[in-house]
């Protein structure tokens, strides 16, 4: 199900904004393989390895696959199960895009944000680091990505529902 995300083809903001935040942390992907590149020249070359580099590209991998995610929803590139979609009507497809999106991945979305948030809020009460020497002081920020998943998910799952429901009353 391609959402249209363009205000002009009267595509909703929040596509719009799910679109643009995947569009642009897949780039953070180009910057994972210069990363990694770096370290296995330092490491392998030099004899010299840093534990902040090799937990960026942690925090990075996170980042790319937790905000991405809304985004591969919206652009149907997630993995899915064929056996009720395959082969059937757009009207059906859309039906299940719709009873899927309600009945589990915003049921979903609202478990993650109840239990991830005390999770959360603990992080950045103590402005968490890394228990490793050397490590990044970011862990509370990595963390956080465990509230913005599931607020991302349910704002991509209200577009799609709108899709859906609009779809569905074309005659």
């Amino acid at each position: 199900m391609e959402v249209d995300t363009s205000p002009d083809q009267g595509g909703d903001v929040a596509a719009g904004f799910v679109s643009w935040l995947g569009r642009g942390v897949s780039w953070l992907t180009v910057v994972m393989v210069i990363l990694i590149f770096g370290i296995v020249v330092t490491r392998y070359g030099f004899n010299q390895g840093w534990i902040w580099m090799q937990e960026s590209v942690t925090y990075l991998h996170a980042m790319v696959f937790m905000i991405a995610v809304a985004w591969a929803f919206q652009t149907d590139d997630h993995v899915r199960v064929d056996i009720f979609y395959r082969g059937k009507s757009g009207r059906y497809k859309n039906w299940v895009n719709l009873l899927g999106t309600v009945l589990f991945l915003v049921p979903f979305s609202l478990f993650l944000l109840l239990i991830g948030w005390d999770y959360v809020t603990a992080s950045w009460e103590t402005l968490e680091t890394s228990r490793e020497p050397g490590g990044l002081p970011l862990v509370f920020l990595l963390k956080s990505l465990i509230l913005i998943l599931p607020a991302l998910l349910l704002i991509q799952s209200w577009s799609t529902a709108r899709f859906c429901i609009r779809a569905l009353r074309k005659p």
